[in-house]
């Protein structure tokens, strides 16, 4: 029997015995707690496409030793500082933390409200798949350059955490070179870090090369609506947002963005002020501007009372502008003092037929006043309270035939028109972030009617930016120095350059490093874990 060298999370095993290289049966391991499938079908390719191309992937291998070792001091210093902040050592930014943990490892300790879905679990699944793939991958054709052929390459579930690990010959790898050896041991990383390159060149040329079936920052078009979503009454898939509150909508990542001004907005606590005055906070000066004959068929309830509209009647106060005469009508009963006054209710519908005023939209006339309105009307505005926001939602309605045949230029040059059946206004009344994931979006439209392949750059882009993720963070934890991983074969051989020590110190010293890398790294990861579940 031969001995071997395993690798499990990226370390390499010794001193224990397997097959030898050549074999045509291999036993899986199965236990309570551990099980494995192996394979050794693509030995032989590998390995003669290793031999073929040796000087070329020599070269670029060794590329990858000096990236994983830079990456490997960056991350060892990255670790130690985080574990100098949770151990409250050292009090400077503590928002760098939240940013190292997005950044570098795909997550951010902040998040509130974290769910995830079927299809990202999907997602998740695949670009794991794929990410440990290409990393192996790379272990693989780095030891056939150097003359080594894998025993097998398995796949295994240990306790509850999925993972791949390749056989090599533990003799054949202690007779190379430290050089080679490096060359090997950070062939994982290299190719990690070199899918994330490609997955972000994808995700930037994805609009380019979709350019001939699809439109791109044309406007967000909807691909599901969720039944529980306050939003699913008015919008539909196929549907295109076209603005929210005048501002236009170019792509989901703005509809997000917006949304997160106006929950900012909606959300601001505000002392000591009167009624009207944190009515016009909460509702960012958006106005209409309602005609005085509407204000007396409406129904009038006193401040001091009763602040509930009946039915589906929504609350409206006037805006007291300085630049606009204000008439002075008895039979209006309105007063602007700070804590007393009347508010009328009045129908949403019938508001959103009329001119707007404020300050608090995405465009006005630049010749008028923000709260300018004719003689024989008044500037009203919605009497919301903190958390509850007016949102004013255009979008292009894809249910008559004839819209399915619009351009998006011309639905943008009729949104002005209230002739136009393919342009619809709604308003949302409530918590703004609760529309905010209940609604799938994607930036593309398809340039044909037929609504199939809407989904397929939503699914692209998603899979691409799961792979990187997935990809950078398995980078970053085999550059850990940590045991099982891959941090712990380079730390090994680096050791090694430090001839003015002993072997039996560089030895301890190795075991001093790996401990405390692996023991900070359990730190870290609990305190970030804790921050989500708290």
């Amino acid at each position: 029997m031969e001995g071997r060298r395993v690798r499990r999370f990226g370390r390499w095993r010794s001193n224990q015995t397997l097959l030898p290289v050549r074999v045509n049966r291999l036993s899986n391991a199965v236990s309570c707690w551990y099980c494995d499938c192996k394979s050794s079908i693509l030995n032989e390719p590998l390995f003669r496409f290793g031999r073929r191309y040796s000087r070329f992937l020599k070269a670029w291998f060794s590329m990858g030793v000096g990236f994983s070792l830079a990456v490997l001091f960056a991350v060892t210093m990255i670790l130690l500082y985080e574990i100098v902040q949770i151990l409250c050592l050292y009090y400077g930014n503590t928002q760098m933390s939240n940013v190292m943990s997005k950044y570098l490892f795909g997550f951010s300790s902040t998040i509130s409200g974290l769910t995830i879905s079927v299809a990202d679990i999907g997602y998740l699944c695949m670009s794991s798949f794929i990410s440990v793939s290409v990393h192996e991958l790379g272990h693989a054709l780095a030891a056939a350059s150097e003359g080594i052929q894998m025993e097998y390459i398995a796949v295994f579930l240990a306790v509850l955490f999925p993972g791949a690990l390749l056989a090599f010959n533990h003799e054949l790898l202690q007779a190379l070179s430290k050089v080679s050896a490096l060359r090997i041991y950070c062939a994982g990383i290299w190719h990690n870090a070199v899918l994330c390159a490609v997955c972000a060149w994808a995700l930037f040329l994805q609009p380019f090369i979709l350019y001939p079936f699809y439109i791109h920052d044309e406007g967000p078009m909807v691909l599901e609506v969720s039944p529980t979503s306050p939003l699913a009454g008015h919008l539909s898939p196929g549907d295109v947002i076209i603005s929210l509150d005048d501002f236009h909508i170019n792509n989901a990542q703005e509809w997000s963005q917006i949304i997160d001004v106006l929950t900012e907005h909606s959300y601001q606590t505000f002392q000591n002020n009167s009624l009207l005055e944190n009515s016009m906070k909460s509702s960012s000066g958006k106005g209409y501007c309602i005609p005085y004959s509407l204000v007396e068929e409406g129904k009038r309830v006193s401040l001091e009372g009763n602040r509930t509209c009946p039915d589906e009647l929504s609350a409206f106060i006037t805006i007291p502008c300085s630049d606009q005469a204000m008439v002075d009508d008895d039979n209006l009963e309105v007063n602007h003092q700070r804590d007393g006054g009347v508010f009328h209710c009045f129908y949403d519908k019938d508001v959103l037929k009329l001119e707007k005023c404020g300050d608090g939209w995405g465009r006005l006339p630049s010749n008028r006043s923000s709260c300018f309105c004719s003689k024989e009307a008044t500037c009203f505005l919605p009497l919301l309270s903190t958390g509850v926001a007016w949102v004013e939602i255009t979008y292009s309605s894809s249910s008559p035939p004839q819209c399915l045949h619009l351009g998006r230029t011309r639905v943008i040059e009729d949104n002005n028109s209230k002739e136009n059946p393919c342009v619809k206004t709604f308003v949302f009344v409530g918590d703004a972030i609760s529309i905010k994931h209940s609604v799938l979006l994607t930036s593309y439209q398809p340039r044909w009617s037929a609504k199939f392949g809407a989904h397929l750059p939503y699914v692209l882009e998603r899979l691409l930016m799961f792979t990187f993720h997935v990809s950078m963070t398995l980078a970053l934890l085999n550059s850990l120095p940590v045991y099982f991983l891959d941090g712990e074969a380079i730390s090994e051989v680096v050791s090694h350059y430090f001839r003015i020590l002993s072997p039996r110190r560089r030895r301890t010293i190795l075991q001093y490093f790996l401990f405390g890398g692996t023991v900070a790294s359990i730190i870290m990861f609990g305190y970030i874990m804790s921050s989500f579940m708290f």
